[in-house]
């Protein structure tokens, strides 16, 4: 019987052991559910849609990839990403979201307008942080930019339009006419276009405005505007972005200032720009999306988010070819080295 009460008191020590390590673990698993991956091990999967190729959205992406690091997200170690580029073509936005709609990642970022209507169009289930967007609410993302109230939020690329266009009065102080250059189909464009109209209006300038619907058509557009305006304007626009050196070469020749939505068009020929950082809006956005993979936070509760800081940045050699002597001001900012 001694030998027997041993043995139940054996059983009874490795159970309540059991039991208290199951316990342990029970919290810690719970603990485990909510922590981010930066602290389980667990791989987390980032389907990124991208617009197509060019300086702003590459460093806007660059800038979301070191957020999401400094956050514990390290890629290859925890974080995957999944880069698919529409490469400028709509049908490619919408097979991108079709595709990711079907792989399921845990988070999804779109990166500019067209790329994120076609994702938030399909996609209701994941959360979807979008970047490079003028006005979430204006091209229907979500329900306000105070309140999305559905799986959508981010950052928006607003830029200051108003002293965009007054740098052309400072630079050229006679200057009367303005020719405002985007493109017809995007959305974000046709918003920025018509803040530049307001602001000349303002300002006392006239405006004249010219479109283009697709790249082939961008060397005759701008090759209309010379002798028509004394200055060109061009907002955050993706398709001009990618053919800015088209663009630049008409404007450089014709000794045009150009001024430009972001420092990207600076560096492909623009003259210059006062305007936000993509990087850090990439980071404010990675920021973002590491609250929701650590389940601090759901999209439909976060407010789009600003910039509030802008940096001027010009472009020397294109001042010297058009004969234009920068501002004391302007020459306080960047002198962007020409891209190769």
């Amino acid at each position: 019987m001694k030998q027997f009460r041993k043995v139940i008191a054996a059983v009874l020590t490795v159970a309540m052991a059991a039991s208290l390590g199951a316990c342990g673990n029970g919290g810690a698993a719970s603990s485990s559910a909510a922590a981010p991956a930066a602290s389980t091990g667990k791989m987390v999967n980032i389907g990124v849609a991208q617009l197509l190729t060019h300086p702003a959205l590459d460093a806007t992406l660059k800038g979301f990839k070191d957020a999401l690091a400094s956050q514990g997200f390290e890629e290859g170690k925890n974080v995957s990403y999944d880069i698919q580029n529409a490469q400028g073509e709509q049908s490619n936005c919408i097979t991108i979201a079709n595709t990711f709609a079907n792989k399921k990642p845990d988070l999804i970022l779109a990166i500019a307008t067209p790329t994120a209507q076609a994702v938030a169009k399909v996609i209701s289930d994941t959360p979807v942080l979008v970047t490079a967007v003028t006005d979430p609410a204006e091209a229907k993302l979500v329900a306000s930019n105070e309140k999305p109230g559905r799986n959508v939020s981010g950052t928006s690329d607003k830029t200051p339009v108003k002293e965009q266009i007054s740098l052309l009065k400072e630079i050229v102080p006679n200057i009367q006419n303005i020719g405002i250059l985007y493109t017809s189909s995007e959305t974000n464009s046709q918003l920025q276009a018509k803040w530049a109209q307001a602001a000349c209006e303002e300002l006392g300038l006239k405006s004249q405005v010219f479109t283009i619907s697709n790249t082939n058509e961008i060397q005759q557009v701008a090759q209309s505007m010379v002798g028509k305006v004394q200055a060109v304007y061009i907002p955050t626009d993706n398709m001009l972005a990618s053919g800015m050196k088209t663009v630049a070469a008409v404007t450089t020749s014709a000794k045009l200032p150009l001024i430009v939505g972001e420092v990207g068009p600076v560096q492909n020929g623009g003259l210059c720009t006062v305007g936000i950082n993509y990087e850090k809006l990439g980071y404010q956005t990675g920021l973002m999306a590491a609250k929701v993979l650590k389940g601090e936070a759901k999209p439909a509760d976060m407010p789009i988010e600003y910039q509030t800081e802008y940096d001027i940045s010009y472009n020397g050699t294109v001042a010297k070819q058009i004969g234009i002597t920068l501002p004391e001001k302007i020459l306080k900012g960047t002198d962007v080295a020409p891209a190769k």
